[in-house]
């Protein structure tokens, strides 16, 4: 453990309060060793953490949180935030099961007012905050946090521009570890900022205007202090939408933070917007010399900087995918890739290698990028759309109006599917079986290896009268040999991978090798058992469905997505078409009706219900079965 004696007093925000700026500058020192430390244990968002030490040490000395509302946007970057506020005991727990969240959580803290994963949220969420404090009489301070990459999503601009005209009392902090038009920041941009966040440079501001208000010169005068402060300190934009600017600052540079904080704190009414400029990474040489900062990692040397991870013993499924669809565009120039901020996670950027032409981030934006690929396939091309299952969710009006109402060939390639472990219920693909496959026309596809996502994709490319979407999880494939030669799959048809006559399984998606488990299991007991790759929820194999009905006792569906999916489809289906007059027994095995805390992936599936011992458990209770021994344990 390093040795933090500062920072080892320092129980609530409440004991940086009346600090010197020296002692608060060494709290820095040993809140950033302090992450480094727990970060290198649990793994996790260490380079936004590290970034914004400083700043979160100078709100949280400057404003009485948590009466004062303090909101991180996305909050990859809430790790020394959590160490402030009485968490510093649990941060080893960080991501692991029962521990603490890798995010901010209204359950966790009275500390994080509002829980946040997903992007560009903070705004909306503090105006909100802001709002009701003026409703209820109360004079709290709401600060919103929020990085350069999430100003990137028209959400961002939507609270902004609805903050403006409102006039609240709003102090949005814009975290600037990327941007390039930031002008140099330093000890002279320091001082100016610190100027115009001030009282005088305010009250000196209100006179000229009284000055040359009866001269008629209002206008240009403020024409010209608005052009010389943008032109200076790039605050046009911001004070369009109402916002007071202030900076840039140096965000490492915690005395002035805390000057400037003051001033706002005790000199303005209505919206504000300091632009800090911060180093990803910061302080710790491994991470500010990695391209992406260290964004996410595993476990970590402190001294070496070395990830710990395993080693791969198949491909992963994000990687098949971006080879696949790489190799596609080599024979079809039409093809193009399109990603909201994600083009390494989500495989794009093999993609992007070979077509930088072809290839697409927008940013984080997923509505935008939905319609702009439908924009792109109403004019001939054949976009694939690759976004996190979690991310879908935010442009799904998009997806039903932009593109399946108009039956554009847009091709969803959707990651992440299913449960995520570490990253929690923000972040599983739970929810796109259901609202994916409620849409008319939409082909809904799942893969259950990756030979079969690497078909998939093919299949996908073919589909060129409609929308389509093909679903795979997180990590490493199952090791299965890819083929030589891609053949598309036949739309709306499964395959049966063994053939019983007591017991049918049907799995939708990964979950094939825990159900090839289960029917182990289920043989060991004499019970004959079928098992049954579905690949499409929509169109469904009406031909599979009816031979599974008809010649089994049981049928079980298996899926990793929420209730009202694959499951739901096939049961409607069979009502209509009287498949549950027989007195057939059928089960729908899906993702609980609850959000699940984070854990490691094995775990979060075993309290799903969804490993081989519970699928095989539920056939054997649909059947009533009462005689059967205890279930034996299948190797691997």
């Amino acid at each position: 453990m390093p040795k933090t004696p500062l920072l080892d007093q320092v129980h609530s925000p409440a004991d940086l309060k009346n600090k010197t700026p020296e002692e608060l500058i060494a709290i820095c020192s040993e809140l950033r060793t302090e992450t480094i430390d727990a970060v290198s244990q649990t793994g996790g968002h260490l380079g936004a953490g590290l970034g914004v030490v400083e700043l979160t040490v100078a709100i949280h000395s400057v404003f009485d949180t948590p009466q004062d509302k303090l909101i991180f946007d996305v909050g990859h970057q809430c790790y020394p935030h959590k160490i402030l506020t009485g968490r510093r005991d649990r941060i080893r727990t960080l991501r692991q099961g029962g521990g603490l969240s890798g995010f901010t959580k209204r359950s966790e803290s009275e500390y994080d007012p509002f829980g946040a994963a997903h992007a560009s949220t903070s705004i909306s969420a503090g105006l909100g905050f802001a709002v009701a404090a003026d409703l209820d009489g109360r004079k709290d301070n709401v600060i919103c946090v929020i990085g350069d990459g999430a100003m990137s999503a028209g959400m961002a601009y939507e609270a902004m521009n609805n903050a403006g005209a409102l006039n609240k009392r709003l102090i949005v902090i814009l975290n600037d570890n990327d941007m390039s038009i930031a002008p140099p920041v330093g000890a002279m941009s320091n001082y100016l900022s610190k100027l115009v966040s001030g009282k005088p440079y305010r009250s000196l501001r209100k006179l000229a205007k009284n000055v040359v208000k009866p001269m008629g010169l209002e206008k240009p005068v403020r024409k010209a202090e608005e052009y010389a402060r943008g032109f200076a300190m790039g605050g046009t934009m911001f004070e369009e939408l109402g916002f007071y600017y202030v900076g840039p600052i140096d965000g490492h540079d915690v005395k002035s933070l805390v000057s400037i904080l003051e001033n706002v704190r005790d000199t303005m009414d209505g919206p504000v917007l300091i632009h800090a400029v911060t180093q990803k990474g910061k302080g710790y040489a491994p991470a500010e010399n990695a391209s992406d900062k260290y964004h996410g990692v595993s476990n970590f040397n402190v001294v070496t900087g070395e990830q710990k991870k395993a080693k791969a013993n198949a491909p992963s499924y994000t990687s098949v995918f971006g080879k696949t669809l790489t190799e596609l565009g080599e024979k079809d120039e039409k093809i193009v890739a399109i990603t909201a901020a994600m083009p390494s996670g989500t495989g794009v950027s093999t993609f992007a290698e070979r077509f930088p032409e072809r290839s697409f981030d927008v940013g984080i934006a997923e509505q935008h990028a939905v319609t702009f690929a439908a924009g792109m396939a109403a004019d001939g091309f054949k976009p694939f759309t690759a976004i996190y299952s979690t991310f879908l969710q935010r442009a799904y009006d998009q997806v039903v109006h932009d593109v399946a109402i108009q039956k554009l060939p847009v091709r969803f390639a959707i990651d992440r599917a299913g449960l995520v472990g570490a990253d929690g219920a923000t972040h599983a693909g739970s929810f796109d079986i259901a609202f994916m496959g409620n849409l008319p026309d939409m082909v809904c596809m799942a893969a259950s290896d990756e030979a079969e996502l690497a078909r998939m994709v093919l299949t996908s490319l073919e589909i060129d009268d409609r929308p389509s979407a093909f679903r795979y999880p997180r990590g490493e494939g199952v090791g299965v040999e890819m083929p030589d030669v891609l053949q598309p799959l036949e739309i709306g048809r499964g395959r049966v991978i063994q053939q019983g006559t007591s017991i049918a399984l049907l799995s939708y998606g990964t979950r094939l090798q825990e159900v090839l488990k289960a029917a182990e299991m289920l043989q060991a007991q004499g019970l004959s058992t079928t098992v049954a790759d579905a690949r499409f929820a929509k169109p469904l194999d009406h031909d599979l469905i009816k031979h599974l009905s008809k010649e089994h006792e049981v049928l079980v569906t298996i899926e990793e997505g929420a209730v009202g999916g694959f499951g739901g489809f096939t049961l409607q289906h069979m009502a209509q078409h009287g498949l549950l007059d027989n007195g057939l027994k059928v089960r729908t095995m899906t993702l609980p009706d609850t959000f699940q805390d984070h854990d490691k992936p094995q775990l979060m599936y075993d309290t799903a219900g969804l490993n081989a011992k519970q699928i095989a458990a539920t056939a054997i209770a649909a059947l009533g079965r009462g005689d059967v021994k205890e279930l034996p344990a299948v190797a691997g």
